[in-house]
């Protein structure tokens, strides 16, 4: 299979050597405008062709083209490509605005061709541990969702901080609890660029579940936190231990009368705590190999287009929210099919 990279800056070189280790990849294309990302490229990477002209790379030989550039210029390559009869695999967040991402999604069905969206998280050994944790009931029905992704930096002069940090965990979310949402809140200032740096975003769904992210670049420490709350047990994900990254907590409550909650015997129940072994293998291989595999049988990868949309729904609606100073939005409103 022949690939092609378009975009070599924080994240292309990640894709260039994840894409060369796989060995169904005979052929891979760098491609950037910048010269001296290019000569750094061919110096790390030196089987890899070099090209400059993104023109000619998404209407030449390529079976997959690999999208890594901002996010307003994804929709008019990752179309371009489509339309030239190429698979995408399409950095997160998919594209810039739900109709965007519903065009391009019908352009792919239409020709019969993939769409990758990575949201590389779910790739990940924890959060497969945890979704694997989920559907086999160990929580017991979830009751809520609560994650932390901050640090100092990096600002983004394109997008703001709900569209920088938040895709990594509401792809989490939705992949582990497959609720549909309902609503969104979103709170936030922009202290700087004119662009949101900190917000918090709430989620509500028609199940008896809430979801709550917090996200900043303007934190003195660097968090990355998530617990899933359920009726049996509660997890804690911390992508910063180096080892034990998830812990099973049995820990919970249990209301003995049904008379209201001031009135109601309520016990606390603290039980022991352990730590899953989970799949210590680099998330974005993971990917590459499936974004590979789902071309060569023919079948939806399992972060696709769909995924993608789901999400940008998400942040839109953020962005609604946030300019109306947290209003509720509704998620239905952001359908155009």
């Amino acid at each position: 299979m022949k690939v092609a990279v378009v975009g070599l800056g924080y994240w292309g070189p990640n894709l260039l050597r994840n894409f060369l280790a796989q060995q169904d990849v005979e052929q891979l294309i760098a491609c950037d405008t910048r010269e001296d990302r290019l000569k750094v490229m061919k110096q790390k990477f030196p089987s890899v062709i070099l090209s400059n002209d993104c023109e000619k790379t998404l209407t030449g030989n390529s079976d997959l083209v690999v999208i890594a550039t901002p996010v307003a210029t994804h929709y008019p390559i990752a179309k371009k490509a489509l339309l030239n009869g190429k698979h995408i695999w399409v950095e997160k967040p998919f594209t810039a605005n739900v109709a965007e991402a519903e065009e391009l999604i019908e352009i792919a069905e239409s020709k019969n061709l993939n769409i990758f969206v990575d949201h590389t998280f779910i790739y990940n050994g924890a959060v497969i541990k945890m979704k694997e944790l989920v559907d086999k009931g160990e929580l017991g029905n979830i009751l809520y969702f609560d994650s932390e992704r901050i640090n100092l930096g990096l600002f983004q002069r394109d997008v703001n901080v709900i569209w920088d940090l938040a895709p990594h965990d509401l792809s989490i979310m939705q992949y582990i609890l497959g609720f549909k949402a309902k609503a969104i809140s979103a709170n936030g200032i922009a202290n700087f660029n004119g662009k949101e740096n900190i917000a918090h975003i709430s989620i509500y769904f028609e199940d008896n579940c809430f979801a709550h992210f917090h996200v900043n670049w303007l934190s003195p420490v660097k968090i990355r936190r998530m617990i899933v709350g359920g009726s049996k047990k509660m997890l804690v994900y911390d992508d910063m231990e180096n080892f034990e990254k998830i812990k099973v907590y049995d820990s919970g409550i249990e209301i003995k009368t049904t008379e209201g909650i001031h009135e109601a015997l309520v016990q606390y129940r603290i039980g022991d705590m352990f730590s899953p072994k989970v799949n210590q293998t680099e998330a974005l291989a993971l990917g590459a190999r499936e974004c590979l595999d789902a071309i060569k049988e023919n079948r939806q990868p399992l972060t696709n287009g769909y995924d993608g949309l789901e999400i940008v729904k998400l942040l839109e609606a953020s962005d609604k929210s946030l300019k109306g100073m947290g209003r509720i939005v509704e998620i239905e409103e952001l359908v155009h099919f």
